[in-house]
């Protein structure tokens, strides 16, 4: 079945094969890739204008803290307050590693009872906690003030501040 000259016939297929796949791949090369030089800045070869980059910019509308924060679901701020719930409690005098939040909004910064290890960062920052003070902490808490102790990344989403915002106001009502 396999002589000599059935293998031969079979190695040359395969060798011209090979050579056309090559020779095709090296015009293909040299047709649609242009030469590097040195001191040339490489760039596309073919380049569609898809108009100016300036077009292309998202039209970002700001929504007033305030419209947000009139408009949050207080049912959603238990869900969320997990995450502050490590280090923080919202029964009055129950501080854990950080001070306890029941009445927060509307209160003096630094003014937790019997909670002394405040780090000092935040009385320079603001004098009172309300929903703007409160919202700007919780979106960066290390922005807003770099030398706070407090290691949370903070709440991307402003719905998500409004409404934790809005259920801490609506615990000492």
């Amino acid at each position: 079945m396999f002589d000599t000259m059935t293998f031969t016939k079979l190695l040359g297929g395969f060798c011209g094969a090979f050579l056309i796949f090559l020779l095709g791949g090296f015009a293909a090369e040299f047709i649609y890739h242009e030469p590097k030089h040195k001191g040339d800045d490489h760039h596309q070869a073919y380049t569609i204008d898809t108009g100016s980059d300036e077009e292309m910019e998202d039209d970002v509308v700001e929504v007033a803290f305030a419209d947000v924060y009139a408009s949050a679901d207080i049912a959603e701020g238990p869900k969320l307050f997990r995450k502050c719930s490590a280090c923080h409690k919202v029964e009055q005098g129950a501080n854990g590693a950080g001070p306890y939040l029941y009445g927060v909004v509307g209160r003096a910064v630094g003014a937790a009872d019997g909670f002394a290890a405040y780090s000092g960062a935040l009385s320079e920052v603001a004098d009172v906690w309300t929903p703007e003070e409160l919202n700007a902490f919780l979106e960066n808490p290390k922005g807003y003030a770099s030398n706070t102790t407090m290691n949370f990344a903070g709440f991307d989403d402003v719905e998500d501040r409004a409404n934790i915002i809005a259920w801490l106001d609506s615990l000492d009502e």
